[in-house]
């Protein structure tokens, strides 16, 4: 299955929803644990096994969960487990855990449901661009069809119990992706993303928790649950969004306006770099592309849909390589890999 999943473009990087030159996604997670066993960290191997199993046996019931394909994550090797990572299938937690663990993976890539992780249950589902409606349409109902089938721990006060205090409530995490690089040109984004702080919001790198921004591309979350609404959390992110959305707008309007030349030296020396490199690290990778994603936004190159640079970027990372090519590759034969796989793809546009 993954060689299968390693071949194509999953539906949140095809760049056809709202917002996508500039936002890549919407994904929404929901934490849930299991009522009859203690939290993950508190579990013994026998529980962790019950729970996995618990939750593989009543997906049967379901005729919508039964298709899900189910992946042992502890019996995968080192680059399956970052190949999924990289596709936004499993969290890093899950990835660099260990135990008992799965996860559940829609076929079509529209949702993914992570077992034993920090909770006995993190359900994924992830749309493309600024989609929030659809994607919590999506989840809450994928939640009922689950809650249908297991009795979640659930307070009637405090709402959904989770591992970590700040999950509590709804258990929800908002987040949206979003490609700022007219604004770290500008040097604007760091006071922006302080301000964002302060209204209790995450900012975080293209992998979630833990990682550092890569590429210009930024995930915004929301940090806490409890006390608020499903609806009210979306709305609080989305606007935070929004606001996102019209400073990189501005700040891209005003690179055109300046007639800078190196601005457009940049765009124009990053295309001609990836379409003729012999080697080329995932990092450098990274950075040309957004320079060449915005440059595609700014009316700059116009041979290159978004959605293949949006595969570009997840499919030259380490694990996508390897996993495309059907070999395991050290550091050196990643870097000249690459080079050939972007050459080869960038080519085909002309």
């Amino acid at each position: 299955m993954l060689q299968q999943l390693a071949g194509r473009c999953g539906p949140w990087l095809v760049g056809d929803g709202p917002e996508s030159d500039i936002v890549v996604s919407t994904r929404i997670r929901l934490a849930r644990n299991l009522a009859q066993f203690p939290f993950v960290r508190r579990c013994s191997p026998q529980d962790r096994a019950a729970i996995e199993k618990t939750i593989r046996d009543r997906f049967q019931n379901v005729e919508q969960l039964r298709q899900l394909i189910y992946i042992d994550v502890d019996e995968l090797s080192d680059v399956d487990r970052q190949f999924l990572m990289e596709r936004q299938l499993i969290s890093r937690e899950l990835a660099e855990g260990t135990g008992q663990r799965g996860v559940a993976i829609d076929p079509d890539e529209r949702f993914s449901v992570m077992v034993n992780e920090e909770d006995h249950l993190r359900i994924q589902v992830m749309a493309s661009g600024l989609n929030p409606q659809v994607a919590w349409e999506q989840i809450n109902a994928i939640d009922d069809l689950i809650g249908q089938q297991v009795v979640y721990a659930f307070h009637r006060r405090l709402g959904y119990l989770t591992a970590c205090p700040t999950n509590v409530g709804t258990g929800m995490r908002v987040s949206i992706m979003i490609h700022l690089p007219a604004m770290v040109m500008t040097e604007e984004i760091q006071r922006v993303f302080r301000s964002f702080q302060k209204m209790g919001l995450a900012v975080r790198g293209l992998y979630g928790e833990g990682t550092q921004p890569r590429g210009d591309f930024y995930q915004i979350s929301n940090q806490i649950t409890l006390g608020r609404s499903e609806k009210e959390l979306i709305d609080q992110v989305v606007e935070v969004a929004r606001v996102c959305i019209q400073w990189e707008r501005r700040a891209r309007e005003a690179l055109l306006r300046s007639n800078d030349k190196s601005v457009q030296d940049a765009i124009s020396r990053a295309y001609a770099i990836l379409q003729t490199t012999h080697t080329i690290s995932s990092e450098e990778t990274m950075e040309l592309l957004s320079r060449v994603r915005m440059g595609v936004s700014l009316g700059l190159i116009e041979d290159v849909p978004i959605t293949v640079l949006n595969k570009l970027f997840i499919h030259t990372q380490p694990a996508h390589l390897q996993k495309i090519r059907g070999i395991r590759l050290d550091t050196s034969d990643r870097n000249v890999e690459r080079a050939s796989y972007l050459k080869e793809h960038l080519a085909k546009q002309r």
